[in-house]
């Protein structure tokens, strides 16, 4: 393998972890999804409040290291440049990084809030009131929190890496806090975990994109939806991730994102300028004021007494979610930051794709509040009362536009290749993580190693989206249980690295922590990738 070898203490457990739990999903579903829930009602009953905290307050000190002085800090040192330009690093980051949910979420969770908002609160439903309320919630859980917990990870990761001189792995981020264990049986472990967190956040997602681009070839064909189609688009997106992996981020993934960048933009564009675009950009300020006025109120209210279930039922959920990917998506993120600054890091990786999230959701989410408002609740009878109406939620939204099928294939394309690029960056950052010997000049891991783990995401999607069917459960369900067992242990791991990396940056003194190294193979690894 040129000189790359495999990381047996990461590889192997995670390998036979994760085939067990294929075989487990496989022989038993409905026990499988049961366990699943054990954990989420454990995790969000006694740690809720950890994961809304954490992330209302990384907000700030991703803001903090970013426009401070420390914000001149270029990863890498002074003489550092950059391998990748901005423009393919932001359309990495937004592909990579919420643009799945996007489409999966962009006009049903604002629908979802305007026509469901928390009864807690006491806003009734389809009112000026409870629009307002969407926007400012869909604010709150898709622009600024999800992205700083993907960027703290990656700054730590960067730092650790590129200016400390530590291995290419989420447990170098460490060493400021636990010195050489982090290169050791701690370390290790720490690795296994971010594998099994990205495992479980992976097949989740991918779980979302068999289940909406399934509907959506099903609304624009005669094939019937079910576990058959789910089937097919679950081998289809994992053969086409694996092949875009095996020719590197120099073709593959650069070649994606930066496609289906431009296809987002299109699309928000289509719609902004045919849907209602003065209500759009009202009910968007509207909304974005509500968020910014009141967002220490809305990040952290968990309704201890009163016990409604919309903050573990949305921003609760989203936060575990972000977090099962943050460690290696940060990870990945961090591989492609190379002579950029911590002020760059941030504005490319925070500000511009939480904007983005901001515009998407002013537009698609506005959109549907309007139709559904003046449709008398067409679309959210659509949506609640048809079997499967989450995923199908796009596709009836944009019958209310002119040339919808087109447009409709047009989306596939984009989910497509959406979930590709995403899956695509985490099958290079896992096969990174279990091998040695990837350097600067030589970062890719070896070929076999990225379809091994490939095909495994690919099998726990199927298994994600299946464990209910015929049952209770919906596919759904199942994604959202998967999501949260996923992101519960890793939420102790990003405040840890929080720590490690804030107090190497503010030190930054680097000949502190390299006079203090160990000298075992992996840690002699210079600028791996």
């Amino acid at each position: 393998m040129n000189g790359k070898k495999i990381r047996w203490g990461v590889f192997l457990p995670m390998a036979i972890l994760l085939v067990g739990t294929v075989l487990v999903g496989i022989i038993a579903p409905t026990s499988f999804y049961n366990i699943q829930t054990n954990i989420v009602n454990f995790a969000f009953n006694n740690f809720g409040w950890l994961f809304s905290l954490i992330t209302f307050l990384l907000i700030f000190i991703c803001l903090f290291l970013g426009f401070s002085k420390y914000g001149k800090i270029k990863i890498g040192g002074k003489e550092a440049k950059p391998t990748i330009k901005k423009w393919e690093w932001f359309a990495i980051s937004l592909t990579g990084g919420i643009g799945t949910g996007l489409l999966f979420w962009g006009t049903a969770e604002p629908l979802t809030h305007f026509m469901s908002p928390p009864e807690a609160l006491g806003i009734l439903p389809g009112t000026e009131e409870a629009a307002t309320f969407s926007i400012a919630a869909v604010m709150m859980q898709w622009t600024l929190g999800p992205y700083s917990l993907y960027v703290i990870c990656g700054i730590a990761v960067a730092y650790a890496h590129y200016n400390l001189k530590l291995p290419y792995n989420v447990s170098s981020t460490l060493y400021p806090i636990i010195g050489k264990r982090a290169f050791g049986i701690t370390g290790t472990i720490v690795d296994n975990l971010c594998m099994f967190a990205i495992a479980g956040a992976m097949s989740a997602i991918l779980g979302e994109g068999v289940l909406q681009i399934s509907s959506g070839i099903a609304h624009y064909t005669s094939i019937s939806n079910g576990p058959i189609l789910w089937g097919i688009m679950v081998i289809a997106i994992t053969i086409t991730y694996i092949i875009s992996s095996y020719t590197g981020i120099e073709k593959g993934i650069r070649f994606l994102a930066d496609n289906n960048t431009k296809i987002f933009m299109f699309l928000l564009a289509f719609v902004f300028i045919m849907g209602p675009t003065a209500y759009m950009l009202n009910i968007g300020v509207q909304g974005t004021g509500k968020y910014l006025g009141s967002m220490a109120e809305m990040h952290l209210w968990l309704s201890p007494m009163e016990g409604a279930s919309w903050p573990k039922d949305w921003p609760i959920f989203e936060w575990a979610l972000w977090g099962a990917n943050a460690p290696l998506i940060g990870m990945f993120l961090a591989r492609l930051s190379y002579g950029r600054t911590l002020r760059q890091f941030v504005s490319l990786n925070l500000l511009l794709p939480a904007a983005f999230g901001a515009l998407w959701f002013w537009v698609f989410g506005g959109a549907a509040m309007y139709f559904d408002w003046k449709g008398d609740g067409q679309l959210w009878n659509i949506i609640s009362n048809e079997e499967g109406g989450i995923p199908l939620s796009l596709f009836a939204f944009l019958e209310e536009f002119p040339f919808s099928v087109f447009i409709g294939w047009v989306v596939l394309v984009a989910i497509y290749l959406s979930f590709t690029t995403l899956a695509d960056s985490l099958t290079t950052t896992m096969s990174s993580l279990t091998t040695t010997g990837n350097t600067i000049e030589d970062p890719e891991p070896p070929a076999r190693v990225k379809i091994f783990w490939g095909s495994i995401m690919g099998i726990m999607a199927l298994l994600t989206v299946t464990s209910g069917t015929g049952g209770e459960i919906s596919g759904i369900d199942a994604v959202k249980q998967m999501a949260t067992v996923a992101g519960f242990p890793v939420l102790f791991l990003i405040i840890l690295q929080l720590f490690a990396s804030t107090k190497a940056i503010l030190k930054n003194d680097k000949s502190d922590f390299l006079s203090h190294q160990i000298e075992p193979s992996n840690v002699k690894e210079k600028k791996s990738s």
